[in-house]
């Protein structure tokens, strides 16, 4: 699949099938993160891919609207290590948040063009995340998702018109 065409098709999953997942897709699906751009090159990412069915339940409940998510062979749960990141860029924040969008990016488009699917979940206690993964203190949670093949996906979300986000030379 090509990567506009894989863009193009990644689609928020509902409920996944429970076929296991082979290791080739999974470290495939991973590996494209190790390829993302980040902050000085710093990649400052850790990524824990959780099978155990105890521990995915547990995630699920310490997340909102994510009960699927214990239903997925695998979740896999996005960290920053602060001491990697850029302490400031911009003149007003922390490079993890930047560095860890771009490498989900790649596990998203990377997961839809191996026949997987994923459902990115940002609304968790961290706490709790940090501590059912025995997750360091100097470690951020930034978000999790589900990973298996799609069986239902959400309704589709309405994306804006080009004209709407692009604007060249001004902001206007």
């Amino acid at each position: 699949m090509e990567a506009l065409e894989a863009i193009k098709s990644v689609k928020s999953v509902s409920k996944y099938k429970p076929d296991p997942i082979p290791e080739q897709k999974v470290q495939a699906v991973m590996n494209a993160a190790r390829f993302a751009n980040s902050a000085d090159n710093l990649q400052p990412w850790k990524f824990i891919v959780v099978s155990d069915e105890d521990t995915k339940r547990k995630l699920a409940g310490a997340c909102t609207n994510a009960k699927h998510m214990a239903d997925a062979p695998l979740v896999v749960v996005a960290c920053a290590r602060l001491d990697d990141a850029v302490a400031m860029i911009g003149g007003y924040m922390n490079s993890y948040p930047l560095d860890l969008g771009i490498a989900l990016a790649n596990v998203t488009v990377a997961a839809t063009s191996e026949g997987l699917g994923t459902s990115w979940i940002f609304t968790f206690n961290e706490e709790k995340v940090k501590s059912f993964l025995k997750i360091p203190a100097d470690a951020r949670v930034v978000g999790l998702t589900p990973l298996g093949i799609p069986e239902a996906y959400a309704p589709p979300a309405g994306r804006k018109h080009i004209s709407e986000i692009l604007s060249y030379n001004t902001y206007d």
